[in-house]
């Protein structure tokens, strides 16, 4: 990857995760824990990979995608405000009654928003729908979905692979956000789901393995993706919490809001990276 986009894609998904923590800071609510560790592969996707248009969030050919994991909602709607659907300043309002951005992804409400998300383990099938859509009427546009680690722990993620796999969906692309936590513990202590890769290459999916903060390894995974004629599943492995030192890998912050002092200490560090970038 060129070392100057590299950068500009570093900056930018240190403003969304600083987005994250602004929104969930002042809704005194959120998931900030899985919305960092998805920043990287939001930004490739919405800054590079996407055929998307903010002034025209409808466009038929655009690209889709669909946030399964819904509750990590903070880093869409960050992204989306960076890209330019909307202003940043709507993330100050992040849950708040009346108001755009709320718990879980909108599409009806939120610009930029292709599926309505929140009830785990649906998202996937709502991404092959949009999939199997394309092949049916000859679209060209492609569809991209984030599963967490602990959302495909149910049972009709993998009633969606299968079918995504007999229906042929090559223009499905799934990452699965493999931080190794979920609400209650780790994965493994809670119903463990590995090994990711080889579950789905039971399920006749292409899959590729990768660091989830890694551009050069996300961009390589997508252009990988672009030469096989199956679903493709790429497993990234993130760090919950990413970019901030006391929410890294710490199961806590899955589902809690940082606190005034808190929120000051995460956003001095990612002010600090941003500064050094």
């Amino acid at each position: 990857m060129d070392s100057k986009l590299k950068l500009e894609l570093q900056k930018t998904a240190t403003k969304v995760r600083m987005g994250a923590i602004v929104g969930t800071h002042a809704a005194k609510s959120g998931h900030p824990g899985g919305s960092l560790s998805i920043a990287e592969i939001l930004t490739y996707l919405y800054f590079v990979k996407m055929k998307i248009d903010p002034e025209n969030p409808k466009m038929e050919e655009r690209d889709r995608f669909v946030l399964s994991k819904g509750h990590a909602a903070p880093a869409l709607y960050s992204v989306l405000a960076e890209r330019g659907f909307f202003s940043t300043e709507e993330i100050k309002k992040l849950r708040k009654p009346g108001e755009m951005l709320q718990g879980h992804p909108d599409l009806k409400k939120v610009p930029g928003v292709d599926m309505s998300t929140g009830s785990l383990g649906q998202g996937i099938s709502a991404a092959c729908g949009m999939a199997l859509s394309a092949k049916h009427f000859g679209d060209k546009y492609k569809v991209y979905c984030i599963c967490g680690d602990g959302e495909i722990e149910e049972g009709q993620v993998w009633e969606a692979a299968m079918f995504a796999a007999s229906k042929n969906l090559s223009n499905l692309t799934v990452f699965v956000d493999l931080n190794m936590l979920q609400i209650d513990g780790t994965i493994e202590q809670v119903n463990s789901p590995l090994p990711v890769d080889k579950k789905f290459e039971a399920f006749n999916w292409h899959v590729i393995t990768i660091d989830g903060h890694d551009f050069d390894q996300i961009e390589a995974a997508l252009y990988e993706a672009e030469k096989t004629d199956k679903p493709v599943a790429i497993i990234a492995n993130t760090v919950k919490g990413k970019g901030v030192s006391y929410m890294e890998n710490q199961v806590g912050w899955h589902g809690s809001a940082p606190n005034d002092e808190q929120c000051e200490i995460a956003l001095k560090e990612l002010n600090e990276k941003l500064a050094s970038l």
